[in-house]
């Protein structure tokens, strides 16, 4: 709601129901702060000064993102079945099975998933060397089977 306010001989001012309390007018007819805002905004001020100073604490990009498929090595834990691709006989079954097996604590781990082949065992050996159990991060547990890539 508006009202109205006469400011010397002046014209009349629209005043803003929410400003009316922090305008008031002086013995002089000048518009005055009130107390109340002229804390208010110093206030808003030095938290604006405090928060600008202060280091974003978000974690801005995963620290291993190269496991995930863009080096020599892979992390089962995280990496989508895609990843595997690099090594013959890994995609799509082998790999398929380790990222719907998991979370697996250590590499060995891989040889206690259920109905694994001998050929199967044998291109696992193969590749051990090039495999990293990391800790599973929920960001990428989706995007472990169907990444959203289509041809």
């Amino acid at each position: 709601m508006d009202s109205t306010a006469f400011v010397g001989a002046a014209a009349p001012l629209r005043v803003a129901a929410a400003a009316r309390s922090t305008i008031c007018m002086a013995a002089d007819d000048k518009p005055v702060v009130s107390r109340r805002a002229a804390l208010t905004g110093a206030a808003a001020a030095a938290l604006a000064a405090v928060a600008g100073s202060l280091p974003a604490l978000a974690e801005t990009e995963y620290a291993n993102v190269p496991f995930l498929g863009g080096s020599d090595i892979i992390d089962i834990n995280n990496a989508n079945v895609r990843a595997y691709a690099k090594y013959p006989g890994m995609y799509p079954t082998v790999a398929g099975l380790i990222a719907t097996n998991g979370p697996f604590e250590t590499v060995s781990d891989l040889y206690k998933i259920p109905g694994l082949t001998d050929l199967q065992i044998a291109t696992l050996k193969k590749y051990e060397d090039k495999l990293v159990a990391l800790t599973p991060t929920p960001e990428y547990e989706l995007d472990k089977v169907n990444n959203g890539l289509y041809r």
